[in-house]
């Protein structure tokens, strides 16, 4: 598996042996971990082990190595989520892991954990443990159920947004980092955000960042798929700029969002950043799996699932021009458990300086794949239904940058690869990109790149 990793996802830059750590320097490219200048992916199994869980890193050059928790505990769901990003600015990536089921104190059966966030600092010789984050008065907040990396300040270093969807407020989401302020704790009850919170809403479910006004600054974007706000779990996004402590409120019932706000739709439930029409800000998709479409479904039921996707400008994003993307108009047929959009990942995957949304349908074991372009954006033209093997092959996604994307004289857009997770079997297929000069998608054969246990693929970094 380590020689396919090499071989499928990244084509080495030279020949030979791998220059000596010591003699690296890290680059600043996004996915290294080890500064050899290869992307590299990082792959959660929360429930091996007894669910103290783990992260398998597969290293550019081949080399795997596992990642665990110092004192790990069963039950601790080591690997609940991912974000990579460079968090103390020596230009090595870095990788945060979320440990959502950990007790601070003795565990309580059938009750959700406090949660901790442990930091892996990237260098030269790889991943090294780092700081561990915590909440300064933890209850069952599951902080670390979801994870996002942006720079939101502006000053050229990510920082590290953490959710505790299970905050007693409702939900919170703390932002560490932040240049010349401690932690920050965000929840629906800061005055600048001003909505009303329920205890179930799970706002920090989901969290994307991305740069949606092209001012330099990231915004957050905070998911809150239970959400009630005026039916029993539709879920709501708010967008957020920290920096600014300024805060947009969105549903399905928002002017100009497409679709209507329903029971259990779970608006939210996934988010995606990438820049769909080339216009150099971020677009913002949500995924709403819950969404009903089939005749006579049943409130509870999973859902055929739709995509709602806002693009950005000067002011934001935009909701006169929302897309709502669904199998209706796509390959593909709606089926009541399908959970389209269940996860969402962008990625370039033919090299035009476009993104291309892919779109999870664990339900029916495939991905949809939507191509971006210049004009207009995202297109359902030439869409791809992309199936694989797995009882739920879907529930992750993740696109994952060629080797070109660390060239230092490449001149042309890096090309993407598809990496899909179907995490009930522990399988990892990948899906290899390729350069169209028409802006039309067409991947390569899907292949099994890795295989682990306890949900193995539940999330990537």
């Amino acid at each position: 598996m380590n020689a396919l990793l090499a071989a499928c996802l990244i084509v080495p830059l030279a020949s030979g042996a791998a220059p000596a750590a010591a003699a690296r320097a890290c680059g600043g490219h996004p996915l290294d971990f080890d500064a050899d200048g290869r992307p590299d992916l990082a792959v959660a199994a929360p429930y091996d082990a007894a669910r103290a869980g783990s992260v398998t890193v597969m290293y550019g050059s081949g080399e795997k190595a596992k990642l665990t928790q110092k004192g790990a505990e069963p039950g601790d769901s080591f690997g609940s989520a991912l974000a990579v990003g460079d968090f103390n600015g020596d230009r090595c990536a870095d990788l945060a892991v979320g440990v959502s089921e950990e007790f601070a104190g003795e565990r309580v059966p059938g009750g959700d954990g406090n949660g901790v966030v442990q930091i892996f600092d990237g260098s030269p010789a790889g991943l090294v443990a780092g700081k561990e984050l915590k909440l300064v008065k933890p209850s069952s907040d599951r902080f670390g159920a979801s994870l996002a990396a942006g720079d939101l300040d502006g000053d050229g270093r990510d920082e590290l947004a953490v959710g505790a969807p299970g905050h007693r407020s409702g939900g919170a989401v703390t932002v560490y980092g932040m240049k010349g302020r401690k932690a920050y704790q965000i929840t629906q009850k800061t005055p600048w955000v001003r909505q009303g919170a329920n205890v179930t809403d799970q706002w920090g479910a989901s969290l994307a960042t991305g740069d949606f006004d092209g001012d330099g600054r990231d915004e957050l974007a905070v998911g809150a798929p239970a959400d009630s706000v005026s039916k029993d779990g539709q879920g709501s996004v708010t967008v957020i700029d920290v920096r600014g402590k300024r805060a947009r409120f969105l549903t399905q019932s928002t002017p100009g969002i497409k679709g209507a706000a329903e029971k259990w739709d779970n608006f939210g439930a996934s988010l995606a950043t990438g820049d769909f029409n080339g216009d150099g800000k971020a677009d913002l998709a949500i995924g709403v799996p819950g969404e009903g479409l089939s005749a006579n479904q049943r409130a509870m039921d999973y859902g055929d699932g739709t995509v709602d996707v806002l693009y950005g400008s000067r002011a934001g994003l935009r909701t006169d021009r929302t897309e709502a993307w669904s199998q209706n108009t796509l390959d593909g047929r709606p089926r009541y458990y399908d959970r389209f959009g269940a996860s969402l990942a962008a990625g370039d995957f033919n090299g035009d300086g476009n993104d291309e949304l892919a779109i999870g349908v664990p339900g029916e074991k495939a991905v949809q794949v939507l191509a971006g372009r210049s004009s207009g954006g995202l297109t359902r033209v030439g869409n791809l239904l992309v199936k694989g093997k797995g009882q739920d092959f879907g529930a992750s996604v993740a696109a994952l940058p060629g080797w070109e994307r660390y060239r230092s004289l490449a001149k042309r857009p890096p090309v993407y690869g598809l990496v899909v997770a179907a995490p009930d079997q522990g399988i990892i297929m990948y899906a290899p990109g390729s350069r169209r000069e028409s802006g039309r998608v067409r991947l390569g054969k899907v292949r099994q790149l890795d295989k682990g246990t306890g949900l193995y693929g539940y999330t990537f970094g």
